[in-house]
């Protein structure tokens, strides 16, 4: 009886100690709730596309980007709560590449004018602004 107390314990113990790893180890991603809409140019190739995503996973609070090299935009979904468009800006510029904050959509503005919110694959694969412009060249910001 002792023998198998002490065997039920440890298990116990175990299963315990490897929930609280399993615990520890989830990350959490951002939530975004507005997309920053960056005009960046100096941007010439994957390699460039990479750089910048690379730089902004590094920002807190940023949930998803897409670049788009050939009209070069920058869209960054991130949470407002933690990060400010700005600082996505001087992380673009840090990474070696002139960038100007365009415009601020949230993130139901930006899946009415996208039919899919930032970071999910476009049914129609038309870029980044998935042929409806993202409000891009809108001039709207805020």
């Amino acid at each position: 009886m002792k023998f198998s107390s002490i065997i039920n314990s440890v298990i116990i113990t175990l299963a315990a100690a490897f929930l609280i790893t399993l615990a520890l180890c989830v990350h959490v991603g951002a939530t975004a709730d507005s997309v920053a809409v960056l005009k960046t140019s100096g941007m010439t190739c994957g390699s460039c596309a990479n750089r910048i995503t690379r730089a902004l996973e590094t920002v807190q609070g940023v949930a998803a980007s897409e670049v788009d090299l050939e009209g070069g935009w920058v869209l960054v979904g991130y949470d407002t709560k933690i990060v400010k468009p700005e600082a996505l800006v001087e992380k673009v510029n840090q990474a070696g590449f002139s960038s100007n904050l365009h415009q601020v959509l949230t993130a139901e503005q930006f899946k009415q004018s996208n039919g899919r919110f930032l970071g999910q694959k476009s049914e129609s694969g038309s870029g980044c602004c998935g042929g409806k412009g993202a409000g891009c060249g809108s001039g709207k910001q805020g």
